[in-house]
């Protein structure tokens, strides 16, 4: 699974709302800047982002956004179907984008391809903004564990 920009961008940024929550709304401008992402784009995730009740937006000199709900609320398995469709790797074993696959009778793989479909849903789908912001960065040492670099596609 492979997620999109406007993914990645939505939930950088709702990361940043995440750890200012019950403080001041931050201008979009800020956002941008503070995440790395290109304030034009980021103007119509934010639209996206207002449109699914997950940030309000405040006018004015010292408006901006806020989360419009607790963080609990806001689950990562939503904000990735919103912009993504579907958390499936093939479409074979998609809810939302099914597409039939002539060898379905008789395909052994497709099972693998399912079962991560439903841990990757079970897991992005029962981890909430506050916990995902809880929780400690990626370290390097991690990424390239030696054990898993024998799989060169990771």
């Amino acid at each position: 699974m492979k997620i999109s920009k406007k993914s990645d961008y939505a939930l950088r940024v709702l990361m940043t709302l995440v750890e200012c929550y019950g403080l001041e709304p931050i201008s979009i401008r800020e956002l941008a800047a503070r995440n790395a992402v290109p304030k034009r784009f980021l103007e119509h995730i934010m639209l996206d982002l207002k449109s699914q009740g997950w940030v309000t937006s405040l006018p004015g000199k010292s408006g901006g956004y806020t989360l419009s709900c607790p963080p609990e609320e806001i689950n990562m398995g939503q904000v990735v179907r919103y912009f993504d469709g579907l958390l499936a790797p093939i479409n074979c074993v998609s809810l939302n984008q099914y597409e039939k696959c002539s060898q379905e009778a008789v395909c052994r793989f497709r099972r693998v391809f399912l079962d991560v479909r439903n841990e990757t849903a079970r897991l992005m789908d029962s981890t909430n903004l506050a916990a995902v912001f809880r929780g400690e960065p990626v370290r390097s040492q991690e990424v390239f564990d030696e054990p898993l670099m024998g799989g060169a596609g990771i």
